[in-house]
């Protein structure tokens, strides 16, 4: 006598896929979100959190807006896609262009982004990240926060010197 196993008692469960809730493409949270204007991408709803003039990156939204490609391109009203848009990359030196375009605040990078040389302190030759670091520049002179900040002591020094004379 031969025995026939016995079919499961499974229900069969529909395949249709669960609606997932919304998560910020940036920092994953599910809460308090917005879709951006450029991209129409889940963002969170945060930039009332970002105290003025405190440079503080604690804001997807600002920081998406202010520091990307897709952002700039969106407050330029420029038509067509930012990825291949020729005023946005005539708008930035290429360092600039390439960091905006590759950078951790974007939900798409930037492909081959162009090579660039990296800029260096005019004056000790340090490398400066220009869209990371703190960097002071007069005409095409760029000068890391070490050096501005001797030369603004210099600068001082011999201004007081010409007071006295």
């Amino acid at each position: 006598m031969t025995k026939t196993k016995s079919k499961s008692n499974v229900i069969p469960f529909p395949m249709k896929k669960l609606q997932e809730k919304p998560k910020c493409g940036l920092c994953g949270k599910k809460t308090n979100l917005i879709q951006t204007d450029c991209c129409g991408n889940w963002i969170c709803n945060d930039e009332h959190k970002y105290v003025m003039f405190s440079y503080a990156r604690n804001s997807c939204s600002r920081n998406h807006r202010r520091f990307t490609l897709c952002g700039y391109h969106q407050a330029e009203s420029h038509s067509g896609n930012w990825k291949d848009c020729a005023e946005c990359r005539q708008s930035f030196m290429t360092e600039m262009y390439v960091w905006y375009g590759t950078n951790e605040y974007n939900f798409e990078k930037l492909e081959n982004p162009p090579s660039y040389k990296p800029t260096k302190c005019s004056r000790c030759g340090i490398i400066i990240k220009l869209g990371t670091d703190g960097y002071s520049m007069l005409c095409d002179q760029f000068w890391c926060e070490e050096c501005t900040a001797i030369k603004r002591k210099e600068d001082i020094q011999e201004h007081k010197k010409k007071q006295k004379k």
